[in-house]
Protein backbone atom coordinates (compact mmCIF):
# COMPACT_ATOMS: atom_id res chain seq x y z
CA UNK A 1 0.00 0.00 0.00
CA UNK A 2 0.99 3.45 -0.60
CA UNK A 3 0.08 6.71 0.91
CA UNK A 4 0.74 10.09 0.00
CA UNK A 5 0.02 12.94 2.71
CA UNK A 6 -0.40 16.77 2.69
CA UNK A 7 0.38 18.24 6.18
CA UNK A 8 0.98 21.60 7.77
CA UNK A 9 1.03 20.77 11.73
CA UNK A 10 1.50 16.64 11.68
CA UNK A 11 -2.28 15.51 11.64
CA UNK A 12 -2.09 13.87 8.31
CA UNK A 13 1.08 13.03 8.91
CA UNK A 14 0.25 11.22 11.78
CA UNK A 15 -3.04 9.57 10.68
CA UNK A 16 -0.65 8.17 7.33
CA UNK A 17 1.98 6.73 9.28
CA UNK A 18 -1.23 4.77 11.34
CA UNK A 19 -2.74 3.75 8.42
CA UNK A 20 0.49 1.91 6.99
CA UNK A 21 2.28 1.32 3.97
CA UNK A 22 4.82 3.23 1.99
CA UNK A 23 4.14 6.90 2.91
CA UNK A 24 5.40 10.05 0.52
CA UNK A 25 4.92 13.65 1.12
CA UNK A 26 3.43 15.28 -1.79
CA UNK A 27 5.31 18.52 -1.41
CA UNK A 28 8.29 16.32 -2.71
CA UNK A 29 6.82 14.06 -5.29
CA UNK A 30 5.37 17.43 -6.86
CA UNK A 31 9.45 18.51 -7.39
CA UNK A 32 9.77 15.46 -9.97
CA UNK A 33 9.28 15.68 -13.70
CA UNK A 34 6.91 12.53 -13.49
CA UNK A 35 4.89 10.78 -10.98
CA UNK A 36 3.91 7.41 -11.63
CA UNK A 37 2.58 5.30 -8.80
CA UNK A 38 1.05 1.83 -9.08
CA UNK A 39 0.07 -0.75 -6.22
CA UNK A 40 -2.74 -2.48 -5.02
CA UNK A 41 -4.42 0.14 -2.73
CA UNK A 42 -3.08 3.96 -2.88
CA UNK A 43 -3.78 6.57 -0.45
CA UNK A 44 -4.26 10.51 -0.34
CA UNK A 45 -4.09 12.05 3.01
CA UNK A 46 -4.83 15.68 3.60
CA UNK A 47 -6.64 18.17 5.99
CA UNK A 48 -9.75 20.00 4.98
CA UNK A 49 -9.47 23.53 4.28
CA UNK A 50 -13.25 25.05 4.10
CA UNK A 51 -14.48 21.93 2.39
CA UNK A 52 -11.66 21.57 0.29
CA UNK A 53 -8.53 19.88 -0.27
CA UNK A 54 -5.42 21.92 -0.30
CA UNK A 55 -4.56 23.11 -4.01
CA UNK A 56 -1.56 21.07 -4.28
CA UNK A 57 -3.02 17.56 -3.24
CA UNK A 58 -5.63 18.78 -6.62
CA UNK A 59 -2.92 19.73 -8.59
CA UNK A 60 -1.26 16.33 -7.31
CA UNK A 61 -4.18 14.38 -8.61
CA UNK A 62 -4.34 15.05 -11.95
CA UNK A 63 -0.39 14.96 -12.60
CA UNK A 64 0.05 11.66 -11.19
CA UNK A 65 -0.25 8.30 -13.01
CA UNK A 66 -1.78 6.26 -10.47
CA UNK A 67 -2.50 2.73 -11.47
CA UNK A 68 -4.71 1.16 -8.49
CA UNK A 69 -7.67 -1.43 -7.53
CA UNK A 70 -8.53 0.65 -4.71
CA UNK A 71 -7.87 4.74 -4.48
CA UNK A 72 -8.96 5.99 -1.21
CA UNK A 73 -8.90 9.49 0.34
CA UNK A 74 -8.90 10.79 4.22
CA UNK A 75 -9.68 14.18 5.19
CA UNK A 76 -8.23 15.77 8.43
CA UNK A 77 -10.34 18.23 10.37
CA UNK A 78 -11.40 20.18 13.23
CA UNK A 79 -15.22 21.26 12.83
CA UNK A 80 -16.79 20.37 10.01
CA UNK A 81 -15.82 19.41 5.89
CA UNK A 82 -19.04 20.00 4.24
CA UNK A 83 -18.58 19.24 0.63
CA UNK A 84 -15.40 18.04 1.01
CA UNK A 85 -16.31 14.31 -0.52
CA UNK A 86 -17.80 15.84 -3.37
CA UNK A 87 -14.86 17.61 -3.96
CA UNK A 88 -12.69 14.59 -3.96
CA UNK A 89 -14.87 12.95 -6.41
CA UNK A 90 -14.62 15.67 -8.90
CA UNK A 91 -10.82 15.98 -7.94
CA UNK A 92 -10.12 12.84 -8.66
CA UNK A 93 -12.60 12.34 -11.61
CA UNK A 94 -10.99 15.31 -13.30
CA UNK A 95 -7.46 13.18 -12.86
CA UNK A 96 -9.04 10.45 -14.39
CA UNK A 97 -9.21 8.75 -11.68
CA UNK A 98 -12.04 6.09 -9.69
CA UNK A 99 -12.35 7.20 -6.20
CA UNK A 100 -12.84 4.35 -4.35
CA UNK A 101 -13.56 5.53 -0.18
CA UNK A 102 -13.28 8.30 1.36
CA UNK A 103 -13.75 9.41 5.38
CA UNK A 104 -12.50 11.94 7.26
CA UNK A 105 -11.13 12.20 11.19
CA UNK A 106 -11.89 14.63 13.11
CA UNK A 107 -8.96 16.24 15.24
CA UNK A 108 -7.76 19.69 16.25
CA UNK A 109 -8.65 22.66 14.30
CA UNK A 110 -5.16 24.75 13.80
CA UNK A 111 -7.35 27.40 11.27
CA UNK A 112 -6.30 30.71 13.43
CA UNK A 113 -8.87 33.68 12.06
CA UNK A 114 -11.87 31.34 13.48
CA UNK A 115 -10.83 29.07 16.33
CA UNK A 116 -8.90 29.36 19.71
CA UNK A 117 -6.76 26.84 20.05
CA UNK A 118 -6.47 26.11 23.58
CA UNK A 119 -10.44 25.25 22.97
CA UNK A 120 -9.76 22.32 20.34
CA UNK A 121 -6.80 21.42 22.55
CA UNK A 122 -9.33 21.00 25.64
CA UNK A 123 -11.97 18.98 23.59
CA UNK A 124 -9.35 16.71 21.76
CA UNK A 125 -10.03 13.34 24.30
CA UNK A 126 -13.98 13.67 23.65
CA UNK A 127 -12.90 13.54 19.35
CA UNK A 128 -11.38 9.81 20.40
CA UNK A 129 -9.02 10.34 17.45
CA UNK A 130 -7.78 6.96 17.99
CA UNK A 131 -11.18 5.37 18.21
CA UNK A 132 -12.04 6.80 14.99
CA UNK A 133 -8.54 5.88 13.24
CA UNK A 134 -9.00 2.01 13.86
CA UNK A 135 -12.04 2.21 12.51
CA UNK A 136 -10.87 3.95 8.78
CA UNK A 137 -7.96 1.51 9.70
CA UNK A 138 -10.31 -1.70 9.34
CA UNK A 139 -12.27 -0.09 6.46
CA UNK A 140 -9.39 0.11 4.44
CA UNK A 141 -8.23 -3.55 5.25
CA UNK A 142 -11.86 -4.39 4.46
CA UNK A 143 -11.24 -2.63 0.97
CA UNK A 144 -15.04 -1.30 1.66
CA UNK A 145 -16.03 1.22 -0.36
CA UNK A 146 -18.04 4.67 -0.34
CA UNK A 147 -20.60 6.14 -2.91
CA UNK A 148 -20.51 9.79 -3.19
CA UNK A 149 -23.41 11.93 -5.06
CA UNK A 150 -23.21 14.99 -6.30
CA UNK A 151 -26.60 16.63 -6.34
CA UNK A 152 -27.01 18.92 -9.34
CA UNK A 153 -25.35 17.06 -12.09
CA UNK A 154 -22.72 18.78 -14.40
CA UNK A 155 -24.23 22.39 -13.07
CA UNK A 156 -22.98 21.18 -10.16
CA UNK A 157 -19.59 20.50 -10.79
CA UNK A 158 -19.26 23.95 -12.96
CA UNK A 159 -19.73 25.66 -9.80
CA UNK A 160 -17.60 23.44 -7.97
CA UNK A 161 -14.84 24.31 -10.22
CA UNK A 162 -15.62 28.46 -10.43
CA UNK A 163 -15.72 27.97 -6.46
CA UNK A 164 -11.89 26.09 -6.72
CA UNK A 165 -10.67 29.11 -9.24
CA UNK A 166 -11.55 31.73 -6.79
CA UNK A 167 -10.14 29.59 -4.12
CA UNK A 168 -6.53 29.53 -5.73
CA UNK A 169 -6.70 33.57 -6.70
CA UNK A 170 -7.63 34.42 -2.56
CA UNK A 171 -4.92 31.44 -1.61
CA UNK A 172 -2.15 33.49 -4.06
CA UNK A 173 -2.28 36.80 -1.95
CA UNK A 174 -2.91 35.31 1.36
CA UNK A 175 0.39 35.26 2.91
CA UNK A 176 0.53 39.40 2.30
CA UNK A 177 -1.59 38.95 5.37
CA UNK A 178 1.09 37.70 7.53
CA UNK A 179 3.05 39.70 9.89
CA UNK A 180 6.08 39.04 11.33
CA UNK A 181 7.22 41.25 14.33
CA UNK A 182 10.28 41.22 16.46
CA UNK A 183 10.94 38.68 18.11
CA UNK A 184 11.89 36.73 15.07
CA UNK A 185 15.67 34.88 15.16
CA UNK A 186 15.47 34.44 11.38
CA UNK A 187 16.18 31.27 11.73
CA UNK A 188 14.49 29.66 8.63
CA UNK A 189 11.90 27.02 10.25
CA UNK A 190 9.00 28.78 8.63
CA UNK A 191 11.01 28.54 4.99
CA UNK A 192 11.63 24.55 6.21
CA UNK A 193 8.85 23.83 7.00
CA UNK A 194 6.57 25.29 4.21
CA UNK A 195 4.99 22.50 1.66
CA UNK A 196 5.56 25.04 -1.31
CA UNK A 197 8.68 27.05 -0.78
CA UNK A 198 6.94 29.90 -0.47
CA UNK A 199 9.12 31.23 2.06
CA UNK A 200 12.37 33.23 1.69
CA UNK A 201 14.57 34.02 4.72
CA UNK A 202 17.28 36.05 4.88
CA UNK A 203 17.52 39.81 6.44
CA UNK A 204 14.14 39.43 7.19
CA UNK A 205 10.95 36.93 6.57
CA UNK A 206 9.63 37.29 2.58
CA UNK A 207 6.43 35.66 1.54
CA UNK A 208 5.61 34.83 -1.93
CA UNK A 209 2.36 34.23 -4.03
CA UNK A 210 2.20 30.31 -3.64
CA UNK A 211 0.54 30.07 -0.06
CA UNK A 212 -1.75 27.13 0.65
CA UNK A 213 -3.15 28.33 3.93
CA UNK A 214 -1.51 25.36 5.91
CA UNK A 215 -0.51 27.96 8.18
CA UNK A 216 3.05 25.56 8.78
CA UNK A 217 4.91 28.45 9.50
CA UNK A 218 2.97 30.22 12.26
CA UNK A 219 2.30 26.79 13.77
CA UNK A 220 6.08 26.20 13.95
CA UNK A 221 7.91 29.25 14.56
CA UNK A 222 9.65 28.80 17.70
CA UNK A 223 8.68 32.70 18.77
CA UNK A 224 5.76 32.73 18.15
CA UNK A 225 6.75 35.72 15.78
CA UNK A 226 4.82 35.13 12.81
CA UNK A 227 1.07 36.31 13.50
CA UNK A 228 -2.11 36.80 10.91
CA UNK A 229 -4.16 40.31 11.14
CA UNK A 230 -7.29 38.18 12.20
CA UNK A 231 -6.33 35.42 14.61
CA UNK A 232 -8.20 34.58 17.29
CA UNK A 233 -5.65 32.28 19.19
CA UNK A 234 -2.25 33.14 20.67
CA UNK A 235 -1.70 29.27 21.30
CA UNK A 236 0.20 27.59 18.06
CA UNK A 237 -0.35 23.54 17.30
CA UNK A 238 1.94 20.71 16.06
CA UNK A 239 0.79 17.30 16.94
CA UNK A 240 1.87 15.49 19.69
CA UNK A 241 2.86 12.61 17.38
CA UNK A 242 5.20 14.63 14.75
CA UNK A 243 8.43 16.33 15.44
CA UNK A 244 9.71 19.94 13.65
CA UNK A 245 12.12 17.48 11.96
CA UNK A 246 9.24 15.35 10.44
CA UNK A 247 8.39 18.18 9.01
CA UNK A 248 11.12 19.54 7.57
CA UNK A 249 12.02 16.13 6.22
CA UNK A 250 8.70 16.19 4.16
CA UNK A 251 9.94 18.86 2.17
CA UNK A 252 13.56 18.54 1.90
Amino acid sequence: MTICYFTGTGNSLYVARRIGGDIYPISQLMRQHEIVIKDEAVGIVCPCYAGEMPMMVRDFLIRADIETDYLFLIYTYGMNYGAAFANAKVACEDGGLKLSYVNAIKMVDNYLPGFEVQNQLDTLPKKDVEGQIEKLVADIEARRTTEVKIGGGTKAKMRMQKALMADRILKRDAAKEYMVNEDCILCGNCARVCPTNNINVTDKVRFGLNCEVCYACIHNCPKTAIHLKNEKSAVRYRNEHVTLQDLVKGNE
